[in-house]
């Protein structure tokens, strides 16, 4: 099993930056890909940024430009720097990694951390 714990998230005004990080433990050495997820309230869950074990970043739309992932695989950590935060980037953020082992691939979440931009 893998356990995800984010931290990093709060208040802030739109326009300013936050730093989501997620420490991950367990049987990190199955984890084959990361991401960040979001949820609003009234909508699902979506896949914010993701980022491969080899490096390889995916951004959803709104946030290219803005957000960026990154992973310090030494420490087992995953990262979100937010710049240039807008009202609608309000949600909960969870943290997201697919382990694949003895040929079985699970999802495994963190518990989320609320991040609220006002106008």
């Amino acid at each position: 099993q893998v356990q995800l714990v984010e931290s990093g998230g709060g208040l802030v005004q739109a326009g300013g930056s936050l730093r989501l990080s997620c420490a991950a433990s367990g049987s990190t050495f199955g984890i084959i890909f990361m991401g960040w997820y979001r949820q609003a309230p009234g909508k699902e869950r979506e896949m914010v940024a993701s980022i491969t074990n080899d490096g390889v970043t995916n951004y959803a739309d709104p946030v290219k430009g803005r957000f960026t992932i990154s992973r310090d695989n030494a420490k087992n950590t995953l990262f979100l720097q937010m710049n240039v935060l807008r009202p609608e980037d309000t949600a909960v953020y969870y943290c997201n990694a697919r382990v694949f082992l003895l040929v079985r691939v699970t999802d495994y979440w963190g518990q989320g951390t609320q991040v609220t931009v006002s106008s």
